[in-house]
């Protein structure tokens, strides 16, 4: 029952996908941006979804899986970020102490995408942007402003010591694929309204 209710909406993305556009898939197209502090969960929830998503044929953004030698961090980072469908913020206990997690945060909110967060071993409380004056004072207030949008978007809470893995990623993905479904939607009605049944 569990695996029915997760391809559904991954599978009427691409039935709508293919609807409207009958064509190849563009493999540099961008569904979801994952957002995440490498040192805490590179290698098990922003890993697993990366590789989850894979399997549903969904275009995912992880620096390490999606980056390779030569390219220019900010430009793949801004440019993957502007493109994608959905954000993916994986939140967790040293996330705010990357400067790299609080830019790509800030601008995921500030283009105005759909970010879906994920409370990896903290609280939305807990999570706080430090002022250790190194800075400019707009940047600061703009990744506090941005974190602060981000604690208050209903998200996914996950303990990594008795959590239920398995269960996390289905729960996880089906919100991923039910958002990026609706954005997609949105996007194609905004362009041709006629299409508007297709989606009832």
């Amino acid at each position: 029952m569990q695996r029915l209710r997760l391809l559904a909406p991954a599978s009427k993305l691409a039935y709508t996908r293919y609807i409207t556009n009958p064509t190849i898939p563009n493999p540099k197209l961008c569904d979801i941006f994952i957002n995440h502090r490498g040192i805490d969960t590179k290698k098990t929830i922003s890993g697993l979804l990366y590789d989850h998503f894979s399997r549903l044929c969904l275009n995912a953004f992880l620096d390490s899986k999606s980056l390779k030698p030569g390219d220019r961090l900010f430009v793949e980072i801004n440019t993957a970020i502007k493109a994608c469908g959905v954000g993916v913020a994986v939140f967790s206990p040293r996330y705010c102490d990357s400067y790299f997690c609080l830019h790509e945060l800030t601008m995921l909110m500030e283009n105005k995408k759909r970010v879906i967060p994920i409370f990896c071993d903290v609280k939305p409380s807990e999570l706080h942007v430090k002022d250790e004056r190194t800075r400019p004072a707009a940047e600061i207030r703009r990744f506090r402003l941005a974190l602060e949008e981000a604690k208050y978007t209903v998200g996914l809470t996950f303990d990594t010591s008795n959590g239920d893995w398995s269960e996390f990623l289905a729960m996880a993905s089906d919100a991923v694929t039910k958002n990026l479904l609706e954005v997609e939607e949105k996007r194609l009605i905004s362009i041709n309204p006629t299409d508007k049944h297709i989606f009832t």
